[in-house]
């Protein structure tokens, strides 16, 4: 792990330290073999009868692997296969968080196991929180940052929501079984960081022009994050050793920083709530679920360029004119470090994943429709809820950068 990483370690022993009822990543490890460490971790803490949690891809490359140890150490552990909808995709929806919940017994159930990535983690947390039992994480790609979330994303009747929840009490993330995920995923991990770009700006935006809370230290461990994956993109698109490394690394740090932070602001803005827009929507047609990261990361380079256009071509969000008078030049300040549209989809492309709507597969109609809602799904003062709050935005149809 990096020195930043473990500089993050320390500081939630820290935070313990301060909330004592804080169980959150008591143990983390990114090593080649780490899975064999789960039986004596669980041991230790005598959590006996835990229940693996997987789907039909990530037990063939991790689950099926654990079950035979945890059973081997006399652990007796039960698995829940997470079955996909009728388009074969696993959803983190009341279907799936009902199945697992009929498996956990209050008197039996030592811990959740959750074997695969976001999606499965998100399910498992949540019912983990609800039913009050610790949660070990146990990474099958590099895909998201989310892993030690304490935020759990649920759909609900169609509707993408997020619930509270609870961050692992521990991590095994095991570089060997993470270099055989599909380049998809990977891609999707990189994707995922490269949204720390603007969700970076529209947090230091809602927080100078809103009161948003903030946090220096939190910030920077978030850009060095994002700056280590920008720095070894060819290695993370080749999938060398190094490069998983220090993709897995990095979403482990971003989750960190949310885990300090207490919020999703650091990771999450405005490409976030048109990745969620976008899933939605696809639920309502029937369609396939598209990666998160994926979506995240071609969000990312259009809000780019809505960004830099809005700001070049002095159309400023706010209809006061005093509100951007104050903070123009800081804006533009904050915006040369997020790279142009052009640049940011040279980065998904050497990472090995679509760097644009139609490679995607969002189109024009639903890109559009998404730039005018989208805003609307979380209470976050984006530079996007602005841009559609200001006067005579109707008659842009946000189409001044396109």
């Amino acid at each position: 792990m990096t020195d930043y990483l473990n500089e993050a370690k320390g500081l939630m022993s820290r935070m313990r330290e301060v909330r004592p009822a804080f169980r959150g990543l008591e143990t983390m490890e990114l090593e080649p073999g780490a899975i064999s460490a789960v039986p004596a971790y669980l041991k230790r803490q005598g959590l006996n009868s835990p229940i693996v949690v997987a789907d039909a891809n990530t037990y063939e490359a991790a689950g099926q692997t654990l079950m035979e140890r945890l059973e081997a150490e006399g652990l007796e552990p039960r698995l829940c296969l997470i079955k996909p909808d009728e388009l074969g995709d696993v959803v983190a929806d009341e279907r799936s968080l009902m199945q697992l919940f009929v498996e956990v017994e209050p008197e039996r159930t030592g811990c959740l196991i959750a074997v695969g990535s976001g999606t499965l983690h998100d399910i498992t947390r949540f019912v983990a929180h609800r039913c009050g039992k610790p949660f070990v994480s146990v990474p099958t790609a590099p895909s998201v940052d989310g892993f030690t979330s304490a935020g759990a994303p649920i759909v609900v009747r169609g509707i993408k929501q997020t619930f509270a929840a609870t961050a692992p009490i521990a991590l095994f993330a095991d570089p060997d079984i993470l270099a055989k995920a599909p380049q998809p995923l990977i891609a999707a991990g990189f994707g995922d960081m490269l949204g720390k770009y603007t969700s970076l700006l529209d947090w230091r935006f809602s927080s100078t022009t809103a009161g948003e809370p903030y946090d220096d230290q939190v910030a920077e461990i978030t850009e060095r994050a994002l700056e280590s994956c920008i720095q070894h993109v060819e290695a993370i698109g080749q999938r060398t050793e190094e490069g998983i490394r220090i993709l897995m690394t990095a979403l482990i740090e971003s989750g960190i920083a949310m885990l300090l932070f207490g919020q999703s602001h650091p990771a999450s803005g405005a490409e976030h709530h048109l990745s969620h827009y976008w899933e939605m929507e696809y639920l309502r047609r029937g369609n396939r679920a598209l990666l998160h990261g994926a979506k995240v990361g071609v969000a990312c380079s259009e809000i780019s360029s809505l960004y830099h256009a809005a700001a070049d071509q002095g159309v400023y969000p706010y209809a006061e004119p005093k509100l951007w008078e104050t903070y123009r030049e800081q804006v533009r300040e904050w915006l040369r470090k997020v790279p142009s549209k052009e640049e940011i989809g040279g980065l998904l492309r050497q990472a090995g994943g679509p760097s644009s709507l139609e490679e995607l597969g969002i189109d024009e109609e639903l890109f559009g429709e998404s730039l005018r809602e989208a805003h609307k799904l979380r209470d976050r003062h984006t530079i996007l809820r602005a841009l559609n709050e200001a006067d005579g935005v109707e008659q842009r149809e946000m189409t001044l950068y396109r």
